[in-house]
Formats: C-alpha cells, structure tokens, sequence
C-alpha cells in the first residue's frame, strides 16, 4: 500500500473547502423538504429521539469509516475498495452505478428550480405579481394547476407521453451549471462551496426571521414540533428516522470516499465528520422552521380573509411541499415575488453542491479505473446523463422519478450499499487499520467502541431495515412485481431490474485481475490456523443452519409452534455465530496473517440472522399500527415541551460544533498532528489483504 500513496494526487486547497464541500453533499434539497415533513409526520418532536439516535450509530460512524478508506487508498470508491482487496471492488461501483442513476434525475429537479426562479424574476417585474398567486383555497388550487397542469403537463400513470419541451432549457442549464463547477477539479470545487454553502444558510436564516415574524407562525410551528409521544411506539417512525439519517449524509453513493481521496495526508478525519454530521442535522432542523412558520402564516392569512387553509393540507411531501404548498404559501406574504425569488436560490444552491458532488464521485471513478482525462470524460458524461433527464420532463416524467428514487435512493438501494459497506470493511478487512490511521491525523481519537458499532450495530439495524422491507414486499397483499390477476406491474419491475443490473454492470466493471501478494506462515501461525478455522467453520455452520431453518419456517404450511421454535433457533444461532466470530478476529487478527474468511463470513451471517429476527417482530408488530399522523396533541399554540425540544437541539447544534472547533484549535495549538508509526505508509506488505488466511 506504501506505493498507491507516494503518487501524486490532486488535493483540496484548505481544509475548510473539504468540510464545505463535505457539507454540501450532504445538505441538499431533501433537507428542505425530506426532513421537515418526517418530522411533521412521524411524530412531531419526537421524532428528534430516534432521528438524533440514527446520526450517533449509524450516520456519524459510517462517515468516519468512508473518510477513513478514501484518505487511506487516495482511490475513488470502486479503486478504494480494491485496494483493501481486490473482490471488493464489486462493492464500489455498485454505489457508483446506482449514483450515475441519481444523477440522470436529479438535475430534473434543478430545473424545477431554475424555472420557479425565472417565474420570480418575473414577477418582480410585474409589480410582484407571481403567476400561481390566489386566496385560501382558490390559491392552493391555483398552485396546483401551474405546477402540475400547466408546467408539467402532468399525466398519472406509467406512460410517457410527449417532452415538455419548456423544461429542456433549464435542464441544459442545470447540467451546465454543475459541468462549471467541477470541469476543473477539487480546487476548483473547493473554491465554489465558499459560495454555495454559506449562501443557502443565509437564505434559510432570512426566510426563517420572515417565517417567525409572521402571525399565525406558532400554528405551523405547533404542527412542526410538538411532540405526539405514541407515534414512537410505531416501529416505522424509526424505520423513517434511521433511512433519513443514512439518506441526508449522502452515505454509501461513493461521494464521501472519493472527497476524502483529495484530502491532503495529515488531514484530520474524525472531527471533519463530526461536523459535517452536526451540520447537516442543523441545516435540516432550521429548514423545517423556516418551511412551518411560513405554513403557519400562510393558514393564518387564509384564516383571516375567510377562506381557510389547514396547515396539514398543504403540508405535502417531495415536489408537492417545494412547487406547490411553499410557492402558494410566499405568495400570501408581502413582496412576495423577491421571497419567492430568495426560496428557489435557495433551492438551487442546496441542489446543486448534492448534485456536482454525485457527478464527481462518478467521474472520479471512471478516471482512476481508465486514466482518461477528465476533460474528456466529464462532457461525456454529461452528456449522457442529459440525454436519460429527458426521459424524466415528459408528461409522465414526474411519476418515473418518483418510482425510480424510491428503489435506488431507498431501502433496497443506498441503504442496502450501507449494509454492504459495513459488512465487507468490519467483517471482511482489518477494521482495525481505518481506525488506526483516522486516530494517527485527527483532533481526537477513535475507541474501540468504534469497531463494534461498524461490526454489530450498524449490520444489525440496516439488516434489520432491508429484511423488513423485504417481508413487506414479499407480503404484499397486492402483489409486489405482479398483481394477484397476473399482471405485472411495470413500475415495480423496472425499479427491481435497475436493482439487479447495477451488480451485473459492477462484476464487469471489476472483473479486471488483481495482484496476489502471499505470505509463508510461521510454525505458531499454523497452530493458530487449525484452532481458528476449526471454531471459524463450527460458527458458520451454525449460522448457516439457523438461516435455513428460520426460512422453512417462514413457509405459510408451517405450524405457529414450529415458527415459534424456529425464531428461538435463529435467535440463539445468530448470537451464537456472532460471538464466536468477533472472537476470533480479536483474538487471532493481531499476528501478522489473516483469520480464515470461512470465520469471517460466520460473522456477517450471524449479523444478519439477528438482524432478520429484529425485521420479523417488527414486521408483525407494525401490522398492528396504524401509519397515519396521530394529532392528537396537536394544537395552534408550542407548549412547553416545545419550547424545551427547541432548546435541547439548539444546545446540541451550537455545543457540538463548538467542542469540535475547541479540540480543532487544540490539535492545531499543541501540533498533535504528528504521524504516528502505525500510518498507512509505514504499514508493512504483510498487513494487507493479500496475506496469508489465519486463525
């Protein structure tokens, strides 16, 4: 591995263009909308325990352990998961494909964006005048109609229908915009976050100031955060807490990994994604004041000029709350052609960092597989991914971006990468390495907490995640690919084929041959061969055999005794495997030869067998609740409970970030950024994947 990081490798100019560059990936048009209207919906409040639970254990660790394998390898994602052996390849460019999916929809969105602009721009001089603007309910429906009728020419169904032709000029524009901002490169790009990161805050602090100052503010505000506290009794509210977290980082799509690659070698990375993860926790929570407040005082208006408009009626999701609920919302305030013209900067500020950085993990992929010039690449690309958008601003364009993000940016997709990730580095490579060299540049140090988060909990939840949306799936009493008449179901069987090819593209994209660099064992080493492949093959079988029962079980024909013994079976084998396991990679892993990955593949079985169990008993609990908002303790007024939540996660936002910058100027005043003898450059051959198997 010493040899990859003697190369030469472009890098950011500053670490400050890391973390805003960081930070913009992270924080992107989902912020605005995703997360405000979760919260709403699942919740109120509340939904910050389980939301504040999924950044600790699951967000702010996966972060650290991609910045650890970009920093380390120097390599975009696919080359980065190579290096820690070369069958892992497969693992990078599944991300990246998926990723490439992302990027042919999600300009679509900034054109959306670029066209509201416009539309501002033109009521502004047309003495303010914006062409959706109405009262009460005529208002809401005038939104509606300009977004959905006039602008999109929207068709329900999965037919395509003609181009919208006013949406092709600023798509072209959005793919210009992001070509501009990364043409020539992370210096580059880290010189355009100066501007696009700080600005969208300053937008969102503006239209946040406006939204409080208005009346009826506190009546949106009540809907945003009071806490309704059974909805946690609800195993989807953190099902939808843990997906947004892993959704928000823009974790497992490559991004992290490939920014961490230009990170200069005495970078720090613990702290830099400590504050990326508080950061884009603050930017969500301000955005969902900045959306309710304005909510608020838009119902209110309604209200007074007797016309009223519920704030939970225009509180929709997606598209709908960013082009129609918030447009019809600005157009009931003063001036409001130039706040209309403030939101959609917004917008398109917060998209596009999301979108060029997606854009760059791609690109950067392709340059280190091929060694073709970025200059050649990157119009290509883009090109190719206007020529997919267009399929997407047809009449029925709306729809297949709603299906398509659903797989790929979803449970089956993104998160499922997550769990992947975390599998192949905890269980299949040295964790122990990406801890050692994050600890030997960063402000303060990992434990070995850290290990076992990567290595149980993180498998654990995400798996348990992807099971039970599986069982949703395969339990559908309408049919998940095909109908119960025998039809099947375009949609889904789209969403389900992107999903399948995505590994096949990434098998062929990785089938080039890697080096095999072995190691001879020592006499003691075969010693603890023997004993460590004899207790590594006892916990395979054991997880292995507790899977299968567990899936005979789950046959309809079986009796409820037999489910219920098989559950115990799965539970025990699953912990069983798991303990034996993790054993053996603390015990063995230390010499200077590998545990046998027979052991290894023992530990991500009983992961998962565990994780199914978890999947199953909320499968079968979640039938018995209902999914729709409870209100009721929903008032038009914060209570005190309000208040306290708003000044708990003020408190976590500003004391987070300021003990990082404390332990930032701390490191940078003591030079704690010394290299340590266990950097990755110093580490020897034998430490790497292509050693011998021990244990």
């Amino acid at each position: 591995m010493a040899e990859l990081l003697e190369e030469q490798r472009e890098s950011w100019g500053t670490r400050g263009g890391f973390i805003l560059a960081a930070i913009g990936s992270a924080v992107g048009l989902g912020n605005l909308w995703g997360f405000p209207y979760k919260l709403y919906s699942y919740g109120g409040g509340a939904f910050l325990i389980p939301y504040i639970l999924a950044l600790i254990v699951v967000g702010f660790p996966l972060l650290i352990l991609e910045f650890s394998l970009g920093h380390y390898t120097q390599r975009a994602a696919p080359d980065a998961f190579k290096q820690s052996h070369k069958k892992f390849e497969i693992v990078g460019w599944w991300g990246i494909i998926l990723a490439f999916v992302i990027i042919t929809y999600y300009p679509v969105i900034l054109a959306y964006c670029f066209s509201f602009l416009w539309y501002s721009i033109q009521g502004i001089a047309n003495n303010g005048q914006l062409p959706w603007a109405g009262q009460g309910v005529e208002g809401v429906k005038n939104a509606k109609e300009f977004f959905f009728d006039n602008y999109l020419g929207y068709q329900e169904g999965t037919a395509l229908g003609p181009i919208r032709w006013n949406i092709v000029l600023p798509l072209i524009i959005a793919w210009l915009t992001m070509y501009l901002c990364i043409f020539r490169g992370v210096k580059l790009v880290g010189k355009v976050v100066w501007l696009t990161v700080p600005l969208p805050w300053l937008m969102l602090l503006i239209l946040t100031i406006r939204g409080l100052t208005l009346e009826g503010s506190m009546q949106g505000l009540a809907y945003y955060l009071d806490p309704v506290w059974s909805e946690l009794a609800k195993p989807a509210t953190w099902r939808y807490a843990f997906g947004q977290v892993f959704f928000s980082l823009s974790l497992a799509f490559g991004v992290m990994i490939t920014y961490a690659s230009f990170l200069h070698r005495k970078s720090d990375i613990n702290n830099n994604a400590l504050i990326i993860s508080i950061s884009d926790f603050g930017t969500s929570f301000v955005a969902g004041l900045a959306v309710f407040a304005t909510l608020g005082g838009m119902a209110f208006v309604t209200q007074q000029a007797g016309h009223p408009v519920e704030v939970e009626n225009v509180a929709e999701s997606g598209p709908s709350l960013a082009f129609v609920a918030f447009p019809y919302a600005l157009a009931q305030l003063p001036y409001s052609a130039w706040f209309s013209l403030v939101f959609f900067f917004t917008l398109i500020t917060l998209g596009i960092d999301s979108a060029f950085s997606i854009t760059e993990s791609v690109l950067a992929s392709i340059v280190d597989k091929t060694g073709w010039k970025r200059s050649i690449v990157l119009p290509v690309m883009s090109l190719i991914g206007l020529a997919f958008g267009l399929i997407y601003i047809t009449q029925g364009g709306l729809n297949w971006l709603g299906i398509i993000d659903g797989f790929v940016n979803g449970t089956r997709g993104i998160m499922f990468l997550g769990l992947m990730e975390a599998l192949v580095l905890g269980w299949l490579w040295r964790l122990s390495i990406l801890r050692r060299h994050a600890n030997s540049r960063s402000d303060w140090k990992l434990g070995k907490w850290w290990d076992y988060i990567i290595r149980l909990v993180i498998p654990i939840i995400l798996g348990t995640l992807f099971f039970w949306q599986l069982f949703e799936d395969i339990n559908n009493k309408d049919g998940f690919l095909r109908t119960p008449e025998g039809k099947w179901i375009a949609s889904n069987c789209v969403g389900v084929g992107i999903l399948v090819i995505a590994p096949l593209i990434s098998i062929v994209l990785s089938s080039r041959k890697g080096r095999n660099n072995n190691k001879v064992p020592t006499a003691e080493e075969v010693k603890l061969q023997v004993r460590g492949r004899l207790v590594g093959a006892i916990a395979f079988i054991t997880a292995i055999a507790s899977g299968v029962v567990f899936i005979i079980s789950m046959q309809p024909a079986q009796s409820s005794n037999v489910k219920t013994a098989a559950f115990w079976i799965l539970a025990a084998g699953g912990v069983i495997a798991t303990a034996l396991s993790f054993y053996i990679l603390e015990k063995f892993d230390s010499v200077s030869c590998r545990t046998s990955w027979l052991a290894r593949w023992a530990g991500i079985f009983g992961t998962m067998d565990i994780a199914a169990l978890f999947a199953k008993f909320l499968y079968e609990k979640s039938a018995a609740f209902s999914i729709e908002k409870n209100t009721e303790a929903v008032t038009h007024e914060l209570t005190g409970v309000s208040y306290a939540i708003l000044v708990i996660v003020f408190l976590i936002i500003i004391g987070g970030l300021g003990w990082c910058f404390y332990k930032a100027l701390s490191a940078a005043g003591a030079n704690a950024a010394e290299q340590h003898p266990e950097e990755v450059g110093d580490e020897p051959k034998a430490q790497s994947d292509s050693v011998t198997n021990a244990g």
